[in-house]
């Protein structure tokens, strides 16, 4: 499949960037800063792109069957600018499928609680959750996109790809010891799995192991 991923070099986008070529996806990164993406690939194209910028957006998109969002910003104000031109710029250029990298933040830790509004969450994640939490609600709006949201456990760190994981809806998924934990490797396996058979179109869903 041909899929532009915008986020490419981040920490998820660069996970989300492997498990594609290793499956043999045709790959656009649009990026930045092409220079810290160092995969050398057949099948990758790398792209210099600002993702709040709509026009500019547009044409790197075009030829793709999908998009893959894993852009990232720590205020809401520029993430929402950059998801409206995201989910524009998709539109524009024929795209239908649009799949979004989001946080935990959005997530109930119980029936109407978000974990964002518990005492408990770190306030120095509060600027990031609260931002993927407003672009979601942009996103929730897109009724003519088939989008999909991948919110992931409460820790996200690197570690192995296992491909073995448990899947959510919207609320945090939990083990036995009552640890919420994913690495950035299985989430990018979770996130493929859904490019290549959707299961939550117009859905977000979560996974924890």
């Amino acid at each position: 499949m041909k899929v532009a991923i915008i986020g490419a070099s981040g920490f998820i986008g660069s996970a989300i960037l492997n498990e594609a070529l290793s499956r043999g996806h045709e790959v656009t990164a649009i990026v930045r800063h092409p220079e810290k993406i160092t995969v050398t690939n057949a099948h990758l194209t790398v792209k210099k792109g600002d993702a709040t910028n709509e026009a500019e957006l547009t044409p790197l998109l075009a030829g793709n069957e999908a998009v893959i969002s894993s852009y990232s910003a720590h205020d809401s104000a520029t993430y929402v600018k950059a998801i409206n031109a995201i989910i524009n710029a998709t539109k524009k250029s024929g795209i239908k499928r649009l799949i979004a990298v989001s946080g935990a933040g959005s997530l109930e830790i119980a029936p109407g609680v978000q974990l964002l509004d518990t005492p408990e969450f770190p306030a120095e994640w509060k600027g990031g959750a609260t931002a993927t939490r407003d672009a979601f609600n942009v996103i929730k709006q897109s009724t003519d996109l088939d989008w999909t949201v991948i919110s992931p456990a409460m820790m996200i760190e690197p570690g192995e790809r296992t491909g073995k994981f448990r899947l959510g809806t919207n609320q945090v998924v939990f083990n036995d010891k009552g640890e919420s934990k994913i690495s950035s490797a299985d989430y990018a396996v979770a996130l493929l799995d859904e490019l290549e058979q959707p299961q939550h179109i117009k859905q977000r869903f979560t996974l924890a192991y």
